[in-house]
């Protein structure tokens, strides 16, 4: 392996660390502005009939589901979390997959993000709708899930081939070498 193609997995790691902290950051600063500035107000107007900012609580998950199943909600999102990171630990120390840390660092980041306030306050602060197609009311956590897993889904379906993703095979050692007892 050539030493120009790969990086330290160290290097990597720290990257999504840093990617994690500032989006959760972000998102959370974000969210305490909306409660701030439009909880108990009239919707934002951005776009007439398009888009506005307006203060939804969300006690259920994506697209409302799931209402007021806050402790389900948070095991799965657990056992994503740690699948996730499983997978971060796991991707090769090659260039190519520094998009990918990217992606799966997006989607930590806002889950997390969501995760804090379902701690914290028992629901997730919603506030961008767009009213033209009538869509569930998102956040800035969820538009980081949303990009990280099509960055993910692009990358895996597109741009990695078979040989890149034998990462995620489980290796099993079924016969043992006796000779090395």
């Amino acid at each position: 392996m050539e030493k120009s193609n790969t990086f330290s997995k160290k290097i990597a790691i720290i990257m999504d660390l840093a990617i994690v902290a500032v989006l959760i950051a972000l998102d959370q600063f974000i969210k305490m502005v909306v409660v701030d500035k439009l909880k108990g107000n009239d919707a934002y107007v951005l776009i007439k009939d398009v888009l506005e900012l307006d203060y939804v609580e969300n006690r259920g998950s994506a697209f409302g589901m799931l209402q007021n199943q806050k402790i389900f909600i948070l095991l799965v999102g657990f056992v994503f979390m740690g699948i996730i990171v499983f997978l971060i630990f796991k991707l090769p120390n090659k260039k190519r997959f520094l998009p990918a840390h990217i992606f799966f660092a997006l989607v930590v980041a806002g889950g997390i993000g969501n995760m804090i306030d379902r701690f914290r306050i028992d629901y997730v602060v919603d506030f961008i709708s767009f009213v033209l197609i009538h869509f569930p009311v998102f956040n800035f956590a969820d538009c980081c899930v949303v990009i990280g897993v099509f960055g993910l889904f692009i990358l895996f379906l597109f741009v990695y081939k078979e040989n890149d993703l034998e990462f995620l095979k489980f290796k099993q050692n079924r016969y043992r070498d006796l000779d090395e007892k």
